[in-house]
């Protein structure tokens, strides 16, 4: 398992190389794995990827690839050939896609970790129903995680709420990235489901993604340090 340091990813969301650097310098060495989603990369291209990696930093690229398996696997090795060290396909792309998108990392660059969106945590049960899927999310993001394993990725992207679950169904030996986490008493946001840094570490979340609270904190280095101390007391307790 890594450190605590290891296990925060600062999620650059913004729409500049200059705005995303400042964040960077702010966080300095609390933390080293910054994730570049789609509004950075969209202004930017791969050009902010290359500068976070030369700059010794890890980069999780969000950009939740989901299309055919040629699609995907093609997409997947330029994002691999960058040197990412970890990426998002959409596990409801289905065993073909993500065994596509497995093949070239590994082919590509084995360094990097093939990670599968199972069910956003901006949705809830009525919004998965209005999807045409039927039932309780927590059904549904076992099902993907499940699909996700068998097709050889390297872990899965969900809520806290429902890693303890996950964790109970597939074990300790894969990666869960868990977004939607707010220190107590912040504001949710567009997340529904929403959980604090030692309730994420507590369920078996392995590594937590943390924007706003960071990145628009007057000090990013103190709020990030903050984070990391509520990590800890309940880590060592579960």
């Amino acid at each position: 398992m890594p450190e605590y340091r290891e296990r925060l990813i600062v999620a650059l969301d913004v729409s500049s190389s200059a705005a995303a650097q400042k964040i960077v310098a702010a966080v300095g060495d609390t933390a080293h794995t910054f994730k570049v989603g789609m509004q950075l990369y969209t202004a930017e291209g791969p050009q902010i990827v290359r500068d976070l990696i030369a700059s010794g930093r890890n980069v999780f690229l969000d950009l939740k690839y989901h299309d055919i398996p040629t699609t995907v696997a093609a997409a997947v090795k330029e994002a691999a050939k960058l040197g990412v060290k970890m990426l998002t396909v959409h596990a409801a792309g289905g065993g073909k896609m993500l065994r596509a998108a497995v093949q070239a990392a590994e082919a590509t660059n084995p360094n990097t970790m093939v990670l599968a969106v199972t069910v956003l945590t901006s949705m809830d049960d009525h919004d998965l129903e209005m999807t045409g899927v039927a039932g309780q999310v927590e059904d549904q993001v076992v099902l993907l995680a499940n699909l996700a394993v068998m097709s050889g990725c390297h872990g899965v992207v969900a809520s806290a709420q429902e890693a303890a679950e996950l964790r109970h169904q597939l074990g300790k030996h894969f990666t869960i990235v868990t977004p939607g986490v707010r220190p107590a008493g912040e504001a949710h946001a567009d997340q529904a489901r929403v959980v604090t840094p030692a309730d994420a570490i507590a369920a078996g979340s392995t590594y937590l993604v943390v924007g706003r609270p960071i990145t628009q904190a007057p000090d990013p280095a103190a709020a990030a340090k903050a984070i990391l101390a509520d990590m800890r007391p309940r880590a060592h307790a579960s």
